[in-house]
């Protein structure tokens, strides 16, 4: 019986991913649960498991082809089983001979004339910009992409053995000139001194989800700033009894995930996300962490249902997950379903920050760095300059479905949580 191995689903968001490499071959015996295939998203590198045991008989796609979920990888024979598993090392030891009955597509070849608008993919605009690419001369490299699609590989194929300074080839006589979507600017190319370094896969990936939050979300930002001295204090003086007791660090995310829980719970309308001309009231609160990885990129563990948890649990959480996203060993279930994303500029020393909204939710909550200043504050002897911990929060917002008084009022909320933390808190 032929069993189709396809592309799992990664995450309620996510629509495709990318084949990072085959961990068996074609004529392979595999085990059910068995992992044959890594695969990268925006968000997280996966293993995909074989969904029966039987022998791969074909595979439909290679590495760094973007594949969307549900499409067929690979159809895996599960005729024979027991047999296959006595053979499986002789199988193994002959797997570079592909059966004859088998078929594996290979990447068409073409030599088609120039492509056409419809062709260039945001990746490829991205590069053409980059290097000054016109969209004219972007038409006269061929693609090796199916259909004739102009691949990444085409372009900087072309970009070694052309010319600086750049300048765009002339549009033949019979074509019509195509009016560019893109500003062409300037890029002064110094060849020998200046160096041109490729974007990672996940850079990549950030980027276009980055373009398509601003192209999808007219985003607004509003700012507070607000007085955590007591918030400080508290923390200063239990952070090593809350390490002795539950082994765990007390840092002020958790903290920060505690009180924006509490200001969306107050708020339900900033936790939504919208689908064309409906809005989706998400019923669980799950807030999401931007956080910085060793590489320099970008990724969003997921604290679920924060609402739920005292500060101990968020604090293992937060903890947990910063951890797995250093050592690079989230799981897809851990970066999928946040409704609400926090993300802590401070961390690198900024005051604020203007977040750019994780789609598919409609706002964004920066927290600035967290510094001592003199303030004037009112008390019962009047006016007094004391020394005070100040932070700015910086909120940006989809005004398509959230408007000011709304977005101003969810951020005050936030911000009335944590200037008025109970120093009673128990550890």
């Amino acid at each position: 019986m032929i069993t189709e191995f396809k592309m799992p689903k990664m995450g309620e968001s996510i629509s495709e991913a990318t084949i990072i490499s085959w961990l068996k071959n074609v004529g392979d015996f595999v085990e059910a649960e068995e992992t044959i295939l890594e695969v990268a998203t925006d968000k997280v590198d996966s293993d995909v498991p074989a969904p029966v045991s039987g022998v791969i008989t074909e595979i439909r796609f290679q590495k760094d082809d973007v594949v969307e979920v549900g499409i067929v990888l690979a159809l895996i024979d599960s005729e024979g089983v027991q047999e296959a598993r006595s053979q499986k090392q002789e199988v193994v030891e002959k797997s570079s001979v592909k059966p004859s009955t088998v078929e594996v597509q290979q990447p068409k070849t073409n030599n088609r004339q120039p492509t056409t608008d419809n062709f260039l993919s945001p990746l490829i605009i991205s590069i053409a910009q980059k290097e000054n690419l016109s969209i004219e001369e972007l038409q006269t490299i061929p693609g090796s992409g199916a259909e004739g699609r102009l691949q990444k590989s085409d372009v900087f194929n072309y970009l070694k053995n052309r010319k600086y300074p750049i300048q765009s080839k002339p549009i033949a006589d019979n074509r019509q000139p195509t009016t560019s979507s893109y500003p062409k600017p300037k890029i002064n190319f110094v060849e020998g001194k200046d160096r041109i370094v490729e974007m990672d896969r996940m850079r990549k990936m950030i980027a276009d989800h980055m373009v398509y939050s601003k192209q999808t979300s007219p985003h607004v930002t509003s700012y507070i700033e607000v007085d955590v001295t007591n918030l400080v204090n508290w923390r200063n003086e239990n952070k090593d009894k809350f390490q002795e007791k539950h082994n765990e660090k007390l840092t002020f995310t958790p903290v920060f995930v505690q009180a924006v829980a509490k200001a969306v719970a107050d708020f339900p309308m900033i936790n939504v996300s919208v689908d064309e001309k409906n809005i989706i009231v998400h019923n669980d609160i799950n807030i999401g962490m931007a956080t910085a990885l060793p590489s320099g990129n970008l990724i969003v563990p997921v604290v679920k249902n924060a609402n739920e948890k005292d500060l101990v649990a968020l604090a293992k959480d937060v903890n947990n997950l910063a951890e797995a996203s250093r050592n690079n060993k989230l799981k897809p279930e851990q970066i999928q379903g946040s409704t609400f994303t926090i993300s802590n500029v401070g961390t690198f020393g900024s005051l604020m920050g203007t977040p750019i909204i994780n789609q598919p939710e409609v706002a964004i909550l920066a927290l600035g760095i967290i510094k001592k200043r003199p303030e004037v504050i009112t008390t019962e002897k009047g006016d007094e300059i004391t020394i005070r911990s100040m932070m700015y929060l910086s909120l940006s917002f989809d005004h398509r479905v959230v408007d000011g008084f709304l977005g101003g009022s969810f951020l005050r909320k936030v911000g009335d949580y944590l200037e008025q933390f109970d120093t009673n808190t128990t550890i």
